[in-house]
């Protein structure tokens, strides 16, 4: 059965994954809408280290962003000089290293989806005298709504199913940091099957639904 601390990770996973989502949406768009549009040789090595936590295994990509954030790295430099603190084994640590690996699974649905919109709408406000901010809002964005919401919904999914990532820069801290998957691995450690039967059933689940919610409500995969 499922106990209080099972519940405890339950709720710190949704916790993270919506605050990340919506970061990734704010962060992702202009960087998606920058690669679809630019003609720039950046693009090519930008694309590549946007896309890079697709290959790059979770424990190195881990293992790096508790170097950058430890005490004698830049970031954990930064931050402590502004009273911050060190981020690792936090959950605005978790937050920082799921929106970083998370990444490629919001930006490139919407880089698809602006690269799908062409160039007459646009060509068409501009006809109009709308501003490029006003174009972006009332024609881009709506036109890519199928596109914003495969990437909310794959960068919600990820977040929920992080591992190695989060036990690297979050570790095991209860309340704070141990999430879902992290809490399937203490029951599978302890032999607590029972207890990781149903953790992980509802994580099969919630995948299931993930996929069907992609397949439905995406209105591109439907036949005409």
């Amino acid at each position: 059965m499922i106990d209080s601390a099972d519940l405890a990770a339950i709720w710190l996973t949704v916790e993270l994954a919506s605050i990340v989502t919506i970061l990734l949406l704010l962060i992702g768009t202009p960087i998606a809408w920058w690669l679809a549009r630019t003609p720039s040789r950046w693009k090519g090595p930008i694309g590549a280290v946007v896309s890079l936590p697709l290959v790059l295994p979770p424990a190195v990509l881990g293992f790096y962003l508790l170097v950058v954030m430890g005490p004698n790295g830049p970031v954990g430099t930064l931050t402590q000089s502004l009273g911050i603190g060190l981020l690792p084994f936090t959950f605005a640590g978790l937050v920082v290293a799921s929106v970083i690996y998370s990444m490629p699974f919001v930006v490139q649905p919407l880089q698809n989806a602006f690269e799908a919109i062409g160039e007459r709408p646009l060509e068409a406000a501009a006809t109009l005298r709308a501003s490029k901010l006003d174009t972006f809002f009332s024609v881009v964005v709506p036109l890519a709504k199928p596109g914003f919401l495969t990437a909310a919904i794959l960068g919600f999914a990820h977040t929920v199913g992080e591992f190695g990532v989060v036990l690297m820069i979050g570790g095991n801290i209860p309340d704070k940091t141990r999430v879902v998957s992290v809490q399937i691995y203490d029951h599978v450690e302890a032999l607590e099957y029972a207890n990781a039967h149903w953790l992980a059933a509802l994580m099969v689940i919630f995948s299931f639904l993930v996929l069907l919610a992609l397949y439905t409500l995406n209105p591109t995969g439907k036949r005409k």
